[in-house]
């Protein structure tokens, strides 16, 4: 019993990490605007911590993590898990910066995400690749993500006119 606890929770965490990012912003630190709030969290746990877990399991235990996707094992996974890893560890640290230091790391959270998405695409339809953690919740999780870091940005930046990266460019020249 609980070892199958502890299974789903592993299996299941970045979809946990996701809804605990929505709680955390919903009742915690109520003192920054609502966007850049959920960014700062969403950034922290469904970015950050999840792009350590992941890059971790890629690096660590590539057999099943490529087994869970439905692909080959491959050299390519140690990159692709420390490029997870360094995601993740600037997004952990993107929770306490600025927002100009939040929107280059939730900029390259996207594109990475984009390109997940279409490289998971490609391998369900072209290779009938339809593992769960191929085409399943991870994929919906990634795309969700990618949409919901998009809209964030966007709604931080309004609400926050005083912290322009072009006027500090400015203002050093």
């Amino acid at each position: 019993m609980i070892a199958d606890t502890i299974r789903t929770i592993l299996t299941n965490l970045p979809a946990f990490l996701c809804i605990a990012a929505v709680i955390c912003a919903t009742l915690i630190r109520r003192d920054q605007h609502w966007a850049r709030r959920y960014l700062s969290w969403i950034l922290l746990l469904a970015v950050g911590v999840d792009g350590l877990w992941a890059g971790l399991f890629h690096v660590f235990f590539p057999a099943i993590a490529s087994a869970q996707i439905g692909w080959q094992q491959s050299p390519f996974e140690f990159e692709v898990g420390v490029a997870d890893i360094a995601l993740g560890a600037v997004a952990v640290l993107a929770f306490w910066r600025s927002l100009s230091f939040q929107s280059a790391v939730a900029l390259y959270a996207i594109i990475f995400y984009v390109g997940v998405t279409v490289g998971h695409f490609v391998q369900a339809f072209q290779n009938n690749d339809y593992a769960a953690d191929n085409f399943g919740l991870l994929l919906a999780l990634t795309i969700a993500r990618a949409i919901a870091l998009s809209i964030l940005l966007w709604a931080a930046w309004k609400q926050s006119p005083s912290e322009r990266p072009l006027e500090d460019y400015r203002a050093r020249a």
